[in-house]
């Protein structure tokens, strides 16, 4: 049986091929030219890797600083995940299946085709919303294949589908989810986010949330700023991986943190259901449907990911936890697989 020292050292030497300035990363059109490229959010250079596991709610490793916040990218999506949740529950959402613009009434869901767009398709990246918010066309990353991420061609405004008919990763479109979160909840996401999320968990308050200079909105007579889902052009949430693994068993429990619910399992349980048009996706939470995204993880494991390496992995099955912080992408499922022949 391999140590989980072993898998401490595959994790330190498979570093991200990133670099540390994140700043001149984005500017050098690694997700797109320019001028689609542009910066719009705060964004800062990146630390090193590091990580944690946790093993039915123990730690048994750890390696790096995990206690260096940086940001994430995508893992924001599953963070935005728990506040629809969180909406559901309080009922500011009806069924996932109604139209959103019932219920947001901002201009953004006007016509025949957004008009269509419910909650489900928003969550489940199959909306096909069509616009632009805050300086960005959804057609900026319309044509997406994360496969290819960085090298493939995107940005052709090529016909939309129906909603719910295509699914495609578009963080315009995921914005505009965040967006109309914040118009349903009336109240910054992130102050929604630490009340009854963060706080509850005993998280850290070194974590931040941002938008972009161009995403203040009017809410009730103030100016709030919407957040964005990702980084991708600056701004999403900066955190650390303490943090992180503490989101991680909250999912892993189903929505409960000692003793005390702050998720539906319901939510819980429909976040984590296979899209139709793709299995490997839920609301917002990357699935192991048929071990097709890591062959070495077991097929109930989930996961939040963001581009440059950052991850974490949650298994029911072995009640386990993990977060990675800028390891290679192309070296996860080493990792997994180091880590599953260690455990018992």
């Amino acid at each position: 049986m391999n140590t989980l020292d072993e898998a401490i050292g595959y994790a330190l030497s498979h570093e991200t091929p990133w670099p540390r300035d994140l700043r001149a990363h984005l500017e050098s059109g690694f997700f797109e030219p320019p001028p689609d490229n542009e910066v719009l959010g705060p964004i800062r250079p990146r630390g090193g890797p590091n990580g944690m596991v946790l093993l039915r709610g123990k730690e048994v490793a750890r390696w790096g600083d995990t206690r260096q916040v940086d940001f994430t990218f995508s893992v924001a999506k599953s963070y935005l995940s728990l506040l629809a949740g969180l909406a559901v529950a309080d009922g500011l959402i009806g069924e996932l299946d109604e139209p959103v613009r019932l219920t947001v009434r901002d201009g953004g869901f006007d016509g025949a085709h957004n008009g269509a767009i419910t909650w489900h398709h928003l969550l489940q990246q199959t909306s096909e919303w069509e616009g632009s918010l805050f300086g960005k066309s959804d057609i900026v990353d319309r044509n997406r294949n994360l496969a290819v991420e960085g090298k493939g061609r995107k940005g052709d405004a090529r016909p939309l589908h129906a909603p719910g008919k295509f699914w495609e990763y578009n963080d315009v479109r995921v914005n505009r989810l965040a967006l109309a979160l914040l118009q349903r909840f009336r109240r910054p996401l992130p102050e929604v986010f630490a009340e009854r999320i963060m706080q509850p968990l005993g998280a850290s308050s070194d974590w931040s949330w941002h938008g972009y200079r161009t995403s203040m909105v009017e809410i009730d007579g103030r100016a709030v700023e919407s957040v964005s889902g990702g980084s991708h052009w600056g701004g999403g949430i900066a955190i650390h991986a303490e943090d992180q693994a503490r989101i991680g068993t909250l999912m892993l429990h189903r929505g409960q943190w000692d003793g005390q619910r702050l998720l539906p399992e319901r939510w819980i349980a429909e976040s984590l259901t296979p899209c139709a048009l793709n299995a490997n996706y839920g609301l917002l939470w990357w699935l192991n449907t048929g071990r097709k995204r890591y062959a070495n993880a077991t097929e109930t494991s989930f996961f939040a990911s963001g581009a440059g390496g950052n991850i974490t992995w949650v298994d029911p099955e072995n009640q386990l936890v993990a977060v990675m912080r800028w390891m290679d992408p192309t070296s996860v499922d080493g990792f997994i697989r180091s880590v599953m022949a260690a455990i018992p």
